[in-house]
């Protein structure tokens, strides 16, 4: 507040007191002169009061010289609707307002030895949180857990569950949520393994609508330099990460590898059968990766969810 707004918040702050006071005395017209009232506003502005005797603000209040009663509050920052952390009540507004909701599903498996076993997760919890926030939809917490692809060799951390868990799962999961009043759910995977997307992809609800969205079957010829090779753990894989988490990317340990034309044959048939056995555990050349290509590959992904997906629900 400046000094105007100082001596004008003082003047009004007394002149109240001064009329409830005659008020009070039963007192009609006001019958000082513009002298006593100026005497009695600067004797007034010495009594004692908390603040140092500046009239309180109302929360909100302006900065600068903008008038009193000019409240501008800045909006805070967009954050996503996590549903694990918001009350029933909240959940309950936050439906009426907007009933779909997000639900990302991940796997927790081994994507070569520079990569951390939630690279599918994290990929997709960034995608839900930025969505959630952008478009105020409520985001499930994450499935960790996903049908992996089949390895003739133990990788320490991996876990995996059969196509008709994950199945019987989500399925247990939407009818709960359905029943709360979600009416579309779109659910989220980077995983292209065939048993893992026949489980999201027949999932059953009563009425509500369900969309489910693999981020790497977009066509991203144009945005890797290896647009034709398999997707695990190599250059969209890797690109993506050392933009979203690269603390977490060991560049490093990095091995491409490259399939045969006989492997790849068989890898694109199907993706169901296991990793060829000299593999470190992913496919491709992750040396190509980096994180302006990540950037780039991020914002194509959530660009087309968004027009595509979103626009798709809402209809």
């Amino acid at each position: 507040m400046d000094a105007c707004d100082l001596e004008r918040a003082r003047y009004e702050h007394d002149a109240e007191r001064e009329a409830r006071q005659r008020r009070g005395r039963g007192e009609g017209a006001a019958r000082a002169t513009q002298g006593e009232r100026d005497r009695r506003n600067t004797r007034g502005s010495r009594d004692p009061r908390p603040g140092g005797g500046v009239a309180a603000q109302p929360l909100g209040r302006g900065e600068g010289s903008q008038p009193p009663g000019d409240y501008r509050m800045t909006p805070p920052p967009l954050q996503p609707l996590h549903l694990k952390v918001l009350t029933p009540e909240a959940v309950r507004a936050a439906l009426a307002r907007d009933s779909r909701l997000l639900v990302p599903v991940g796997t927790c498996e081994q994507h070569g030895p520079h990569l951390p076993l939630g690279c599918d997760t994290i990929i997709v919890e960034h995608l839900a949180d930025d969505l959630s926030a952008a478009f105020g939809i409520v985001r499930a917490p994450t499935v960790e857990y996903g049908v992996n692809t089949a390895t003739k060799r133990p990788y320490h951390g991996n876990a995996t569950v059969r196509r008709k868990t994950l199945h019987r799962w989500m399925n247990d999961l939407l009818g709960s949520w359905e029943q709360a009043g979600v009416g579309t759910f779109i659910i989220l995977t980077a995983h292209g393994h065939d048993p893992h997307q026949e489980a999201l992809s027949t999932l059953r609800t009563r009425r509500a609508r369900v969309f489910t969205a693999d981020v790497f079957s977009l066509d991203f010829t144009g945005h890797l330099d290896d647009p034709a090779g398999p997707m695990h753990g190599g250059e969209l894989d890797t690109s993506l990460l050392l933009h979203l988490a690269p603390q977490l990317v060991r560049m490093d340990l990095a091995q491409d590898f490259l399939l045969t034309d006989r492997q790849r044959a068989r890898y694109r048939r199907g993706a169901t059968g296991t990793l060829p056995a000299l593999s470190p555990g992913s496919l491709g050349r992750p040396s190509l990766a980096s994180a302006e290509k990540g950037a780039r590959l991020y914002k194509m992904i959530y660009e087309c969810l968004a027009t595509r997906v979103l626009g798709q629900a809402a209809a």
